[in-house]
């Protein structure tokens, strides 16, 4: 059998979300050095030459990690722990509790996920930070603070919470907040157009390319993640190789990325808390220790954790261990 590794992930390039940036990035790490393929389910017409698994989503994949265990055994199989995996799904869901059981290896994006699972996989479990590619801070405005929050509208990312915020600083036409994700539950995208109608200071792009979305995240003073789940946050990430500073819901996807200390947190679905730092941010912007600087500051601190070279290492080590039939301790290569 030829070494091929294939990564099942239900996200292909349509879904133009996390999980599938996570998907193709680690094709294009392990490329190089193993044939590596993307696929929706397996088996399929190519399954036949895969020597490895990497599954994305523990309840989403449940039938490909059945399958792949039905036919390979475990030991050359790791699961990625999504968000809804980790906070919401293994907890309750039959599905996802057996691809815990069968996958060899288990990969979290942030230290905190490990503190998720149950202890008895906590052993075999690696905490692996996904990475982004740095730019330069761009040149930013002092007329106003722009404001940006990137993600798909439905319940986990919370544009609730963000719509609350918004109307509290409708008063406020110095603080601009852009919206960027596609309305996958269409009542969320009916609530933002008579938010834009409502509130001239906000404005929701619907779905955009990754690339534009990652420009505009460059280009904002900030950005807002407001989620009530998260695996290990690309846009967290994007923005910080950004030169973006973040305000966040404390929650322990973005803890992980941002640091137990870091100043920019809101209680989750705390509008009122958003508000409150999103003003901070502006009546502060042109003081050298105003808070939109001190975040800046810490989220920089914060870059060299998602140096691609990092993540391509721990990834790669991942790779040959599977191939290797799973014999290395399980701490190895934590990133």
């Amino acid at each position: 059998m030829s070494k091929q590794i294939v990564i099942v992930t239900p996200a292909l390039a349509d879904a133009n979300n996390g999980n599938w940036q996570t998907a193709r990035r680690w094709q294009q790490f392990l490329a190089p050095l193993y044939p590596t393929r993307l696929a929706k389910s397996w088996p399929d017409a190519e399954a036949d030459g895969d020597a490895a698994m990497i599954a994305l989503h523990a309840r989403r994949s449940a039938a490909s990690i059945a399958a792949w265990h039905a036919r390979h055994g475990g030991r050359n199989l790791a699961l990625v722990l999504t968000g809804t995996d980790l906070y919401r799904d293994i907890a309750a869901d039959a599905a996802a509790q057996r691809s815990l059981e069968l996958a060899r290896l288990l990969i979290v994006l942030q230290e905190p996920g490990l503190q998720a699972l149950p202890p008895a996989h906590r052993a075999r479990t690696r905490v692996i930070l996904q990475s982004a590619t740095a730019r330069c801070p761009a040149q930013k405005t002092s007329r106003h603070l722009r404001a940006v929050a990137v993600g798909h509208l439905r319940a986990e990312k919370d544009p609730a919470t963000l719509f609350a915020a918004v109307r509290l600083l409708a008063e406020r036409p110095d603080i601009l907040i852009d919206h960027v994700g596609a309305a996958l539950e269409p009542a969320l995208g009916a609530q933002a157009r008579q938010l834009m109608d409502a509130c001239p200071n906000y404005r929701w792009l619907g779905g955009l390319p990754h690339e534009e979305a990652r420009r505009r995240i460059q280009r904002a003073h900030v950005l807002i993640n407001p989620s009530l789940m998260e695996g290990g946050p690309h846009v967290v990430m994007e923005a910080v190789c950004s030169g973006t500073p973040v305000i966040a819901s404390r929650i322990d996807g973005n803890l992980g990325m941002l640091g137990a200390d870091y100043e920019g947190y809101f209680a989750q679905g705390n509008a009122a808390g958003l508000a409150a730092l999103l003003a901070a941010c502006r009546d502060g912007q042109a003081r050298p220790r105003g808070l939109l600087q001190r975040l800046g500051r810490q989220a920089q601190s914060r870059r060299p954790l998602f140096a691609p070279e990092v993540e391509c290492g721990a990834v790669r080590q991942l790779a040959a261990d599977l191939l290797a039939g799973g014999a290395a301790d399980a701490k190895k290569g934590r990133a």
